[in-house]
């Protein structure tokens, strides 16, 4: 294998890292990586039409991003019963069998949550946020062993869905339901955004700042900024911070090793992904 073509399908990606990421992976491997932003509507087509042609093109595999892990999730196979579950995947494998679906923000969330804390538990959870990568992070707390889980939606129908997922998998996990976050924060150890609200195009911030005192840490998944307002009102409240950029990272790793079957040095993609952002 010298060459390698991947794509990312989502909306509002003009700043992802995604192929900056592989491309690196690639240069470490000897492979030429083609990454291409597939964005619906910049193209002109709907989602079904765009992964119809990468299904039929040279398309080793794609990454999913918001709005269309969900969607993506029916339109492949998914060995994985955790990820049938999990109803949302991030990445698709394309194969003489079809396409294969796989979630990397799950075991990417774990990832990143023991690099910043280690092993220390999570405590009660707050998630705002129930859609794709919400799913897929709060299966990641239950590999996490969090028995307290507090859910958040504007659409409470999807925050039931995923209660009743996570119940088939982890019946021994306390699941709620709130309709005001803040409330929901009180009592609350970590603090977690699965919204888009924050990212570039998506200001603000679905927390309030006063809401938090009291927690010890806080994600999101946001990474378009990393210096999200909700990040920097949980660090300034004391709290410990863990970015959307360790999530898109260990997502990424995950995601090369399935694209590629290869490893990676993950210090050296690590510092040249922040050097070169730092650059950018």
């Amino acid at each position: 294998m010298t060459k390698l073509k991947l794509g990312l399908i989502g909306d509002n990606i003009a700043r992802s890292r995604s192929p900056m990421l592989h491309r690196i992976a690639g240069q470490q491997n000897g492979i030429e990586v083609t990454y291409d932003r597939l964005v619906p509507k910049d193209l002109g087509h709907s989602f079904d039409e765009v992964f119809a042609d990468c299904t039929a093109g040279e398309f080793r595999g794609i990454n999913v991003t918001y709005p269309y892990k969900e969607i993506a999730a029916a339109k492949v196979q998914v060995d994985d019963p955790l990820v049938r579950a999990v109803g949302a995947v991030n990445t698709v494998i394309f194969g003489e069998d079809g396409p294969k679906g796989f979630n990397t923000d799950y075991s990417g969330f774990m990832a990143a949550y023991r690099n910043v804390r280690g092993e220390r538990p999570t405590g009660p959870v707050l998630m705002i946020g129930t859609g794709g990568v919400g799913r897929a992070v709060a299966f990641g707390l239950a590999g996490l062993g969090t028995r307290e889980l507090r859910l958040v939606d504007r659409d409470p129908a999807k925050a039931e869905a995923l209660a009743a997922a996570l119940q088939t998998v982890v019946p021994d996990m306390d699941v709620s339901i709130w309709i005001s976050a803040e409330k929901a924060a009180q009592g609350a150890t970590g603090l977690i955004n699965c919204t888009p609200v924050g990212m570039v195009g998506y200001g603000g911030t679905p927390l309030d700042a006063a809401a938090m005192p009291g927690a010890e840490w806080a994600f999101d998944a946001v990474y378009t900024p990393t210096d999200t307002q909700f990040l920097t009102d949980a660090e300034a409240a004391g709290l410990s911070i863990i970015s959307g950029w360790e999530l898109f990272f260990f997502q990424g790793v995950h995601a090369w090793s399935l694209f590629s079957g290869l490893g990676l040095d993950e210090e050296n993609l690590r510092s040249s992904l922040l050097s070169l952002g730092e650059a950018a």
